[in-house]
């Protein structure tokens, strides 16, 4: 390995292409020490334990994001989903025992991503169109079940669930552990089991994975159905956080989600990207808003910033690519 890096670094332009390759590390690691050199509350417990809450539940819909970008589709209905399951999550931990209403609440976001995949596979609707319309219905749905209030918990599931997110466990917030996790996981997945390979290999070439035998439809419906899971597990984490659910969580966060798989150097046409890479977009977000906001800069501002940050990703994947 050390020679193949002295071998990429000695050729043409090779340290500008070594650079570009490892562009989320280095923009990590140079977030850090920016951060660090403006404010000298950066490196605090308290900051950095916030830091982790808040990137957990859009770290774990973006894994889900993730697996349904490298097949090539897109799913927009995550974020809303997220406040639906978050709403029903809350209702059911007030009816029924804390194991049922997780378990419960993991089902039915598995289902509905499951509808999503069913349109995308077997209809040949656009995944854009799909989720789009999704995303529509499941925020609506979240709005009618909870009356439009957030809907709170009141049994001692309920405070459990709550005391768990909000406490730590070997100085890491339980719920960024659960996000890590879910990290580990799809690594292993990705790189080691034969889902995350054909999943990998559609996204590639999908008629060519086609010809080879793989069930195309099977996979793409399955990394819809995957990422309602998740979004369920996400749903649980930040309702639990806040000890209730509303229907107005997670807005804008399937843009929060793309926007952290692009930046971890995944490819929107499909086939290209990884878990530690995703999570690294993840924490490079998060990063950019802690920093914004110990720089009391307004919420405005720092959607400019974010976006400015996608471009700028893109590009590097095109540089890369060349």
């Amino acid at each position: 390995m050390a020679l193949s890096i002295k071998q990429q670094l000695n050729s043409p332009g090779g340290l500008l292409k070594f650079l570009v390759k490892y562009n989320t590390i280095f923009i990590f690691v140079l977030l850090v020490i920016f951060s660090a050199i403006i404010s000298d509350v950066f490196f605090t417990s308290a900051n950095l334990s916030n830091l982790l809450k808040q990137v957990s539940g859009i770290g774990i819909i973006s894994i889900g994001m993730l697996i349904v970008i490298l097949t090539g589709g897109i799913d927009l209905s995550v974020g809303s989903m997220v406040a639906l399951l978050a709403v029903i999550f809350a209702m059911l931990i007030n009816v029924i025992i804390l194991p049922l209403a997780i378990l419960f609440t993991i089902c039915i976001g598995f289902g509905l991503g499951s509808i999503s995949g069913y349109l995308v596979a077997f209809q040949k609707m656009a995944p854009f169109v799909a989720t789009l319309a999704l995303m529509t219905i499941a925020r609506g749905l979240g709005f009618i079940y909870s009356n439009g209030s957030p809907v709170t918990f009141k049994t001692a599931g309920g405070v459990f669930m709550s005391d768990f997110a909000n406490n730590s466990t070997l100085g890491l917030p339980n719920i960024s552990i659960i996000f890590f996790l879910v990290v580990i996981i799809a690594m292993i997945m990705l790189k080691y089991n034969v889902f995350g390979r054909l999943v990998i290999a559609i996204g590639s070439n999908e008629e060519a994975a086609r010809l080879s035998g793989i069930k195309v439809n099977k996979y793409k419906f399955l990394v819809y159905a995957i990422s309602g899971a998740l979004a369920a597990v996400a749903a649980i984490v930040v309702a639990s956080r806040t000890n209730l659910g509303s229907p107005n969580m997670g807005m804008a966060w399937e843009l929060d989600a793309i926007a952290a798989v692009v930046i971890g150097g995944a490819s929107l046409n499909g086939g290209r990207g990884t878990a530690i890479n995703t999570l690294m977009g993840v924490l490079i977000l998060g990063l950019i808003g802690n920093i914004l906001n110990l720089l009391n800069v307004p919420s405005y501002p720092q959607q400019v910033v974010k976006g400015a940050i996608i471009i700028f990703a893109v590009l590097l994947q095109r540089f890369e690519s060349k």
